[in-house]
């Protein structure tokens, strides 16, 4: 093996110069096209079963860690989660990840992302499910059910156009019976008046749902809520919060939604209460069950603030969790 160290390089790197000085070296390639200066689509497929499933990516947000974005741990030892998963130096990053599921009957988008009107302001950084729907080749006008696994902005806002329009206009809209009861109610909004993110909370689903109780169907859980879906409780990060279990024959996957937000943080440490919980406790005891569920039976998950194409495996790690993300799969 060669013993590469750091004279050998200073060394290379001296010869390349030398060379370049006395013109002996090769010439330097220029490249004929451009930098394009844009990403790729944000889509990926995969099977379960003979259910066609496709991972639309809506973006991810970068921004300065708050002081309490952890809300049960020391900021410095959050800082130093975000280090270790290389993230930006005293930053966060969250990704967003709603589902495609073709059913062979109905084309069900669970989680809408964070809407088109969010595209511009955020410079491109999130509101592109729209523009990877199609890319993917879907009409929004095909999609027949968006079912939306709680009624946070990041996951409703995408149902509507920036200019108010229904973004998927033919679209059944499915809720959590127990979420739609719960941010709908005035007395509850009234409670939340002193709690800044609280408050844009309930007047963001006033705002986003105004005019669409006829299109509005709520949801139980445990029951078949598309073909193949059936919803699962995980309540905590707010009080209806819903994974779904995705079957076809033998096969399965556990769509999460938000047991956890970014699992760097909050699957690794799941005692952990990321400020946007409802019911940080009730969310504590959540994330064990299900990840301890999805280890035993070595379930493939996907996770909305998972790292897009958010596809993979929770192994227990002593009392944490760790995600093995699945390989890049170029065949369906």
């Amino acid at each position: 093996m060669t013993d590469l160290n750091r004279r050998h390089l200073l060394a290379g790197a001296a010869a390349v110069g030398a060379a370049a000085v006395t013109g002996l070296g090769p010439i330097t390639a220029r490249a004929s096209v451009p930098p394009s200066g844009t990403q790729a689509p944000g889509f990926y497929r995969y099977k379960v079963g003979s259910l066609e499933c496709t991972s639309i990516n809506d973006g991810a947000r970068t921004f300065p860690m708050p002081d309490k974005f952890v809300v049960n741990a020391p900021k410095d030892e959050a800082l130093a989660a975000g280090e270790a998963a290389y993230m930006p130096k005293g930053m966060v990053t969250v990704p967003f990840n709603p589902q495609l599921i073709n059913t062979g009957s109905k084309l069900v988008l669970i989680d809408a992302g964070n809407g088109a009107a969010n595209l511009e302001p955020s410079k491109g950084a999130v509101g592109r499910t729209l523009q990877n729907l199609a890319a993917a080749g879907v009409d929004p006008k095909s999609i027949d059910v968006v079912l939306l696994s709680h009624l946070h902005p990041d996951h409703t806002n995408g149902i509507r156009l920036a200019d108010g329009a229904l973004a998927f206009p033919n679209a059944e809209i499915m809720v959590p019976g127990k979420d739609w009861e719960f941010w709908t109610s005035e007395d509850n909004a009234a409670k939340a008046e002193s709690n800044a993110m609280m408050k844009n909370y309930f007047a963001n689903v006033k705002k986003t749902f105004a005019g669409l109780e006829s299109k509005v169907t709520k949801y139980e859980w445990g029951k078949e809520v598309a073909p193949g879906i059936t919803s699962i409780a995980t309540p905590g990060h707010t009080p209806g919060h819903t994974s779904f279990a995705v079957a076809s024959g033998d096969a399965k996957v556990l769509i999460q939604s938000d047991v956890t937000n970014i699992p760097e943080f909050f699957l690794r440490n799941p005692d952990w209460h990321v400020v946007f919980d409802t019911d940080a406790a009730l969310a504590q005891q959540t994330r064990h069950k299900f990840y301890d569920m999805a280890a035993a039976e070595k379930a493939t998950v996907i996770g909305f603030h998972f790292t897009f194409p958010s596809v993979g495996h929770v192994e227990k790690d002593g009392a944490k969790y760790r995600l093995i993300p699945s390989a890049w799969n170029p065949t369906i």
